[in-house]
């Protein structure tokens, strides 16, 4: 069940969202959380009888926290009236440590580091249920 403060701060829709609930959120970053479903798509024809998911949706969960975590910034400031939509602008460095599968239960965390005008540089890491890090990531976003 995807909590509705994830649907009011991006415009990502199932099938292609992969953060449930925010877990905590403040300006020092955002942890949020993703339970790993069985009936995924993506799991039929990644691995077929040894499901996976791929690396590419685990980033992609990062950056949509990190859409959230902007959102809520931009909230927050009451810089602008009108919403922007966050878009990926760079992938500096991604490393996959642990494989992640159906039931898994994972924590999304996102650190600011930056921001270069309309650039927010940013770093990522998920860990699984038993608090190993699966994945990290440095990236940077930007609000169109």
């Amino acid at each position: 069940m995807v909590e509705q403060r994830v649907l009011d701060s991006i415009p990502h829709r199932p099938p292609f969202l992969f953060v449930d609930k925010v877990i905590s959120l403040d300006e020092q970053g955002i942890v949020a959380e993703r339970t790993i479903r069985e009936d995924e798509d993506f799991f039929k024809g990644h691995y077929p009888g040894n499901p996976i998911m791929p690396g590419v949706l685990l980033c992609e969960s990062v950056f949509q926290t990190a859409g959230v975590f902007l959102a809520h910034a931009q909230e927050a400031s009451q810089d602008s009236e009108e919403t922007k939509t966050p878009i990926l602008a760079r992938i500096v460095d991604a490393k996959f440590k642990q494989r992640v599968a159906p039931g898994d239960v994972v924590q999304i965390h996102v650190q600011p580091k930056e921001v270069l005008k309309n650039f927010h540089f940013m770093k990522g890491l998920i860990k699984n249920d038993s608090g190993k890090t699966v994945m990290v990531v440095e990236f940077a976003l930007t609000l169109v």
